[in-house]
């Protein structure tokens, strides 16, 4: 196995827009020649569109984009900007009297970062296509650009997410994954068990282990709602059905509980999906143990090129000298 660029998955472009003075993005990842995908939601507050059509019983079989958008529900909007850009080039389910592409999408919650009505909508989704050809940046870029992460006590707490990525290779098989991380947890190292970035005292930069505080104050009446989700998608070139698809999608589930302190709550909306382009035979759990590989990595690669905006000081500037 070794690490290799995401560029690497042919048929898969990937480009992000943001407004930094907003503090809003979103990422939007194209497959314009058609991909099988699936997904799977395990947090309680989730905004998605287009992921009942990823049931293994529904009709269409290949999906052409999926966006990955801050803005809370308002950011579903950015959709339309990609469907736009994938009529004008021809792609789409074919109906007869048009193409209408299909295009998945989540997105999570950053309003309290920089401007609240300052959102991704269609032309943000637009542009962020035509910077698919760019290479791929990671940080307080795209979906992750008003993310933030340790909420659990209160914003004056929260650090900075990010949006980050990984990709590896074994034999002919290449598996990759892309996230955006802005959790009601911490990040924490799952290979040495260290918070990188979370709940912070800021004066004395410590860190206060939001899954402890939850449950040692779970009699205090806390209100964790911050505005949370953390979304992402698995990508490879592995030959895959829509169930496979949505198996793969669940078992990277495993990479968000490696790395997040606590996931999945009644707080967070987290989504995964997966994309598969259909060029390579290869297991189900092998693909499924290295995407869940690739979406720890990535959560921890979010957190650690994250940069501080509005207020939000990232692991960068907190902790300088330890990455």
């Amino acid at each position: 196995m070794k690490a290799v660029n995401l560029s690497e998955l042919k048929g898969i472009a990937i480009g992000h827009a943001q407004d930094q003075a907003g503090g809003t993005g979103c990422t939007v990842i194209l497959c314009e020649n058609g991909a099988t995908a699936g997904v799977d939601v395990r947090g309680g507050a989730p905004g998605t569109r287009e992921t009942d059509l990823l049931d293994p019983v529904n009709y269409v079989e290949q999906i052409h984009g999926i966006v990955l958008a801050g803005g809370s529900a308002f950011g579903l909007d950015a959709a339309a900007g990609v469907m736009a850009y994938l009529e004008e080039r021809g792609c789409g389910f074919d109906v007869g009297v048009a193409k209408v592409p299909i295009v998945a999408g989540a997105v999570l919650f950053d309003l309290h970062c920089g401007d609240p009505y300052k959102r991704p909508d269609k032309e943000m989704g637009y542009q962020a296509c035509l910077n698919a050809t760019l290479p791929l940046t990671e940080g307080s870029v795209g979906a992750g650009t008003g993310a933030t992460v340790g909420k659990l006590l209160g914003m004056e707490y929260a650090m900075k997410g990010g949006f980050g990525s990984a990709c590896i290779k074994l034999g002919e098989l290449i598996v990759g994954a892309v996230v955006a991380v802005n959790c009601l947890g911490d990040v924490v190292d799952p290979r040495s068990g260290e918070i990188l970035s979370g709940a912070l005292q800021r004066e004395e930069r410590r860190f206060l282990n939001c899954e402890e505080s939850l449950l040692r104050e779970y009699q205090s009446g806390l209100d964790p709602f911050k505005g949370n989700t953390t979304i992402g998608c698995i990508l490879s070139n592995a030959k895959m059905t829509k169930a496979q698809a949505n198996k793969i999608a669940s078992m990277a589930h495993n990479g968000y509980a490696r790395t997040i302190y606590p996931a999945h709550t009644q707080f967070d909306g987290d989504t995964i999906f997966s994309l598969a382009t259909g060029e390579v035979e290869a297991d189900t759990n092998v693909l499924g143990v290295l995407a869940a590989r690739m979406m720890a990595d990535a959560v921890v690669a979010a957190v650690r090129k994250a940069t501080s905006l509005h207020g939000f000081p990232s692991r960068m500037e907190i902790f300088p000298k330890e990455d």
